[in-house]
Order: structure tokens, then C-alpha cells, then sequence
């Protein structure tokens, strides 16, 4: 399926009918688009399949359509509130995954403009409160991808700027390097109108809202996130995949990041990621493959601090204790700023 979970398909998605699978939470992580690192993080899989199914059964409550069907315990899928050990395993409706044909360098999304319903949107939206140090913004300033009016701002912002109205920026999400777009661009690929491209924002919206007001409970700030869409055989909105966890989001506690972006900065300034932009730079499809450099992996007592963060995290969202003897999150945040020498 990917670099972090796997996908078991049960009953195959059809334009007729939705179909339904199950998602595997690995130990497994990604930075940089690199695929699958030279480590696991302990409980991480678990520990996003609860907070997965938590935030999918709070957008239920609000009357919000997602593909979630149960968090899996003895081969049945269950609700939360039902469920009574840990599970890495979440049952969920399938849509189609309409995907763009390549030739050469260039993305055909022709078909469309005539899809109905049941399929994945390829767009992932991306919401941001605030723009921290390590935010994509800040690169596409510099190379002149993007201009603060493109953002909506009449002026040049700077790390740890805090927006007063959120962003909402938008990529790709079937093409083998994702790229950003325009809005109207993002409209004329999935052969959308105004309107729905509006739904989608108003979503995204509701969605922020959401995750801010429950980790803000725990005392960590909501800095940005994305979320996945489709359409179910209505043509009605569906939030897919996984939202609210510490993959999906950027979080932060007193200015140190509370997600995966920890692993991020221990890496950022290697010869491996200055490997990868040169590799980008050369070719934007195949960098990979030409990468000179492999990621080392992570000091073990980092590791071991990540592992603590993704447990202790869904430890105090959902208020159930899935995860034994987690260290309080600002004793686990205190030993984390001490071994990035931060």
C-alpha cells in the first residue's frame, strides 16, 4: 500500500459499489518522501490506528461521511468504545483509485471530467495555522514557486509566523513525486466545479477546527496538517485514509514539534537530505533511484523518545490508556530537546 501501512482489500471497489479493505498500521516511518527508513518505531502503527479511529468517529458525530468502519479486534471491526485491547488494524469502505496516465513528464487527468462518483479525489488538501521553521512555504518563497499573495498575505511571512486565518494549500496525490497547485489547477485536474472545490475548503475547515480544539485538551498546538478525499456513489464528500495523528499533522508544545517532524529535524541536516534536494533538482521523477546517499538510522534513545510521543499522544486524546507506563509528555518533550541539542 505504502511506505507506512499496508492494505488488505477484501471486496474490490466498483463505480457501482464501494468496496472494503482493511489498513495495517506499520512501525514503519517516511520523511522526505523517501519511502520506508531504516528503522521501526515502537507502537507507532497502534498507536495511529486508535487516534485514526478517534477522529474519524468525532467527524461521524458531526454528521461528516468518512470510509471508517471500526477499529479491528478478533477479526471484527468495533467501535472504540468497544474495543478492549490495542489494535494496528482499521477496517474501512474502498472507493476507486482512478489513476492519471503518465507520458513522458506530463499527468493526463483527462478521465475526470467524467468520473461520477466512488472514487479517490487525487488532490491532498493542506491546512496551516502557522508557518514553523520546517514548513514547505518557506522553500517555495525562496525558489519563487509561490509568492505571499499566492497565499493570501500581503506580506512576507517568517518562521513561527502564526496566521490569523488559516491557509489551505493543495497537491497532488497520485503522481510518483507530489507537486502543489493552484487552485484552479487543482479544479482542472479532478474535473471539479467552484462549488465543490469550495466544499472541500469548508471540510478542511471543519476538520482543523476539530483536531485544534482536542489536542489544545492536552496542551499542544495545531501548526498544520492534510486530509485525504473521495467521493462516495452520490457524488457526496468522503474523508479517507487517516487524519488527526502525528503523521498527518505538525504539532508543536512550547515551539518543539510533537510529531514526526522530531525524526524530520534529526535528519534535515545530514549529508543524506542535501543528497535528496540535489537529486529533486536533477530529476523530479526518478530522484530516488539517483540518490548518491541512504539514510543512517536514528539514535536509539531518540527512537525510543518518538515511540513514547506516539503512544502518550493517543494515551491522552482518546483519555483510555492503551499504552503502559508512558512517561508524562513533558518529561518525554524535556529528554527529546536535549538529544537534538535544542
Amino acid at each position: 500500500m505504502g511506505s507506512v501501512k499496508d492494505l488488505k482489500i477484501i471486496k474490490e471497489a466498483t463505480s457501482e459499489n464501494h468496496g472494503a479493505g482493511r489498513f495495517i498500521y506499520s512501525d514503519r516511518y517516511s520523511v522526505f518522501d523517501w519511502g520506508e527508513m531504516p528503522d521501526l518505531i515502537t507502537n507507532k502503527g497502534t498507536a495511529i490506528a486508535i487516534l485514526g479511529s478517534y477522529f474519524f468517529e468525532k467527524l461521524e458525530q458531526l454528521g461528516i461521511f468518512t470510509h471508517y468502519t471500526g477499529l479491528v479486534e478478533m477479526d471484527r471491526a468495533k467501535k472504540l468504545a468497544d474495543v478492549k485491547n490495542p489494535s494496528n488494524i482499521m477496517e474501512i469502505k474502498l472507493l476507486r483509485v482512478v489513476k492519471p496516465a503518465l507520458s513522458g513528464n506530463q499527468y493526463d487527468y483527462s478521465m475526470y471530467k467524467y468520473e461520477k462518483g466512488g472514487f479517490l479525489i487525487p488532490l491532498e488538501v493542506i491546512y496551516r495555522n502557522s508557518l514553523p521553521p520546517g514548513s514547505s512555504v518557506f522553500k517555495r518563497l525562496k525558489n519563487g514557486e509561490i509568492t505571499p499573495r499566492d497565499l493570501g498575505l500581503n506580506y512576507m511571512p517568517e518562521p513561527n509566523q502564526k496566521l490569523s486565518t488559516p491557509i489551505y494549500d493543495v497537491s497532488t496525490k497520485l503522481e510518483i513525486t507530489d507537486r502543489y497547485l493552484s487552485w484552479s489547477e487543482a479544479r482542472e485536474i479532478s474535473g471539479m466545479t467552484e462549488k465543490e472545490i469550495e466544499e472541500i475548503k469548508e471540510l478542511t475547515n471543519t476538520v482543523n477546527n476539530l483536531i485544534t480544539e482536542e489536542f489544545a485538551r492536552i496542551g499542544l498546538v495545531n501548526e498544520d496538517g492534510k486530509i485525504e478525499v473521495g467521493y462516495d456513489l452520490n457524488r457526496s464528500l468522503m474523508v479517507v485514509d487517516v487524519l488527526g495523528t502525528l503523521d498527518e499533522c505538525r504539532f508543536t508544545c512550547d515551539g518543539l514539534p510533537v510529531s514526526k517532524e522530531i525524526a524530520r529535524i534529526f535528519y534535515r541536516d545530514t549529508e543524506w537530505s542535501r543528497a535528496i534536494d540535489e537529486a529533486k533538482k536533477k530529476d523530479r521523477q526518478n530522484w530516488k533511484e539517483i540518490c548518491r546517499v541512504k539514510p543512517e538510522p536514528l539514535p536509539l534513545k531518540l527512537k525510543q523518545s518518538i515511540s513514547q510521543i506516539y503512544a502518550g499522544c493517543t494515551n491522552e486524546i482518546t483519555g483510555r490508556e492503551w499504552f503502559k507506563d508512558i512517561p508524562p509528555m513533558n518529561e518525554i518533550l524535556k529528554e527529546i530537546k536535549v538529544q537534538l541539542g535544542l
